[in-house]
């Protein structure tokens, strides 16, 4: 396990961040053949992902979120036409299961210089790396995550989120800009069943592969949290083992509608971004 935290490698300084330039190198031409060349990609409003991305207020975070179809939604979703991919000093953070991404010692590290944050699945949302990712936005940096926690490849409407997403914006010492994001083709682009139940050995080419960028999902925080305050006291959720949020001193009953709350504003959203995507393609 000390060996997968490897958060040295994860630091911009590791061998004067050359490793890290490498592999934002190579993988961004990777996720730019496979959008690009191998198969076609459309985006819509991705003007406001890359000025999020570029040119930011100073100090404030990037908080992106989108639906999980597939293995290789993360890099190739950012491999699209006029995206800064292979920038490793502008390259997002992202949550990366860990028992996908940090099975031995050489995975660990190249996810690391990729800017992954390992995350255990069913570890809770007070999983000791959730506070590396609350670092990342204490930074001003981007961070990214599927809040439906797995790869869904189902065309159904989207899932209830895990509240691992809500619990770092209600957290963060600098609320983030919020913006959701729904995809569509990487489905088939890597399926989950291709042969005898398991993934292609290479991405297929010939899909079409749809992005629909939002815009940012504006919170009143403290509005939530004095409502979460006074919801708490009719729970019997007590949420003893659960830290207090400070200064509010939100208990575990008050935390778990707050994540609720923002859990469902992300997916009414994303939900009314997929649908906006499926006329599109239908059109």
């Amino acid at each position: 396990m000390v060996g997968r935290k490897m958060e040295w490698a994860a630091r911009g300084t590791h061998l004067r961040g050359m490793p890290r330039k490498v592999v934002f190198m190579a993988v961004g031409a990777f996720a730019k053949a496979v959008a690009n060349l191998l198969n076609t990609t459309t985006v819509h409003n991705a003007d406001t992902l890359i000025r999020l991305v570029r040119s930011r207020p100073p100090g404030v975070p990037l908080l992106t979120v989108s639906n999980h179809m597939s293995t290789l939604d993360d890099p190739v979703m950012w491999g699209f036409k006029g995206f800064p991919i292979m920038d490793a000093r502008l390259g997002r953070w992202v949550l990366a299961a860990e028992d996908i991404c940090f099975k031995n010692t050489v995975l660990s590290y190249f996810f690391r210089l990729g800017k992954c944050i390992p995350i255990t699945r069913g570890g809770g949302i007070y999983q000791e790396h959730m506070n590396e990712a609350l670092d990342r936005l204490r930074d001003g940096a981007w961070l990214h995550t599927f809040p439906e926690g797995k790869v869904c490849q189902e065309d159904v409407p989207i899932r209830r989120l895990k509240w691992g997403t809500a619990s770092l914006i209600a957290r963060a010492p600098v609320t983030p800009i919020v913006l959701p994001i729904v995809h569509r083709g990487f489905e088939k682009v890597m399926p989950e069943n291709y042969m005898f139940g398991r993934r292609p050995p290479v991405p297929l080419c010939n899909k079409n592969v749809n992005i629909i960028i939002g815009e940012p999902i504006e919170f009143n925080l403290p509005e939530l949290m004095q409502m979460a305050l006074s919801r708490s006291q009719d729970s019997n959720h007590s949420g003893a083992r659960w830290p207090l949020i400070k200064p509010c001193g939100l208990d575990g009953a008050a935390q778990r509608w707050l994540y609720t709350s923002i859990s469902e504003q992300i997916r009414t959203v994303m939900e009314r971004l997929r649908s906006f995507g499926k006329a599109k393609v239908l059109n």
